[in-house]
């Protein structure tokens, strides 16, 4: 090995689910949203004047922010905005955990957060879920240099409730608490309403699976204007235009069309919790489910079997080769027709 490899930064990268370009596919594994984003957003993209696209955009996204803090009824300079909600949760790991001590975190839990502490050397410690996948408050009782975890967590697709999330808070007030809500739109259970109690506290959340603008990137923080201040500043301290123009525009679009997210929310769940019982049918545990996807396991087939089967019939779905969950299926909820065709294949293949 020559000198300057031994240099190079080692490290275990993030693998996202498995991509295909086969013209049948039906595509489980990444949970995306299955319907198209807000029609406000589809017009505002036929009428776009792309010589606009020559001008950097708005460092500052303040149309964007301006929406994002009516939606949620706080002030804008308590908005921060990132290219997707891996960005604003990288910045927040290089602005919020600098210190000696270790982080904490759910062992089953996003398995982007190990992979920001090993680029960005935080220090941090896995904490055990209970043998039902729930988080337990006390387990977050111990020194640390900050807390994170999903609500709903991914993939488990449970959730906690307020007063969980409030119990952790309490006692972790010397350090920063970050929510990653990218599935809440599919509960009913965000914590946006303790921003005004908790200074601490950091919710990230996206626009990739509610909004269906996984393909722009779009992401932000809701916290105190002192935090999101910190939270630029690392941005601008390496990237002050991380979002481009039609990502904020469209953002906005996606914001102010209340009634069409609402209404695609309303249909996923009702797909979800529809086809939580038609596994169940088949033989299937399914954990209770708030997000866009189920977390399954089957009483006598082995996950990786069932898995490797739907593959061959272009479905994609998730398996995680990963200890206390490998015999489990995460399955993104589809369209109606979708589903229909996972069930016809899981049925010849169970």
């Amino acid at each position: 090995m020559k000198l300057w490899q031994e240099k190079l930064r080692k490290i275990d990268p993030y693998v996202p689910g498995e991509q295909s370009d086969a013209p049948d596919l039906v595509k489980l594994n990444a949970n995306e949203n299955p319907y198209p984003p807000s029609p406000r957003v589809q017009a505002l993209l036929q009428q776009t004047d792309t010589s606009g696209l020559r001008l950097y955009p708005d460092a500052n996204g303040r149309n964007l922010r301006g929406a994002l803090a009516r939606h949620f009824r706080l002030s804008t300079d308590q908005v921060f905005l990132g290219n997707g909600s891996d960005d604003v949760l990288a910045l927040a790991f290089q602005a919020f955990f600098a210190s000696d001590q270790p982080i904490l975190f759910p062992d089953i839990t996003y398995s982007f957060y190990p992979v920001w502490c090993s680029l960005l050397r935080v220090p941090f410690e896995r904490v055990p879920l209970r043998d039902d996948f729930t988080i337990d408050p006390r387990a977050f009782d111990r020194p640390n240099g900050g807390v994170i975890f999903p609500n709903p967590n991914a993939p488990t697709s449970l959730g906690v409730g307020l007063d969980v999330i409030e119990d952790i808070l309490r006692h972790n007030q010397d350090c920063i608490v970050i929510i990653d809500e990218a599935y809440v739109d599919f509960s009913t259970c965000s914590c946006v309403s303790l921003l005004g109690k908790y200074d601490n506290l950091v919710i990230v959340q996206t626009m990739s699976k509610s909004r269906s603008l996984a393909g722009l990137r779009i992401g932000y923080a809701l916290c105190s204007a002192e935090l999101a201040s910190v939270l630029e500043a690392v941005k601008n301290s390496y990237n002050s235009y991380t979002m481009d123009s039609i990502a904020l525009a469209c953002g906005t679009a996606s914001v102010e069309d209340d009634a069409y997210f609402r209404e695609t929310c309303a249909k996923i769940i009702a797909t979800r919790d529809r086809s939580a019982g038609q596994l169940r049918a088949l033989g299937f545990t399914v954990l209770p489910s708030q997000t866009n996807f189920l977390f399954a396991t089957h009483q006598r087939r082995p996950a990786e079997e069932i898995f490797t089967a739907l593959k061959a019939q272009n479905i994609f779905v998730r398996y995680f080769r990963q200890p206390k969950i490998d015999n489990y299926l995460r399955i993104t909820v589809g369209t109606d027709a979708e589903m229909n065709r996972f069930f016809t294949a899981l049925g010849q293949i169970l």
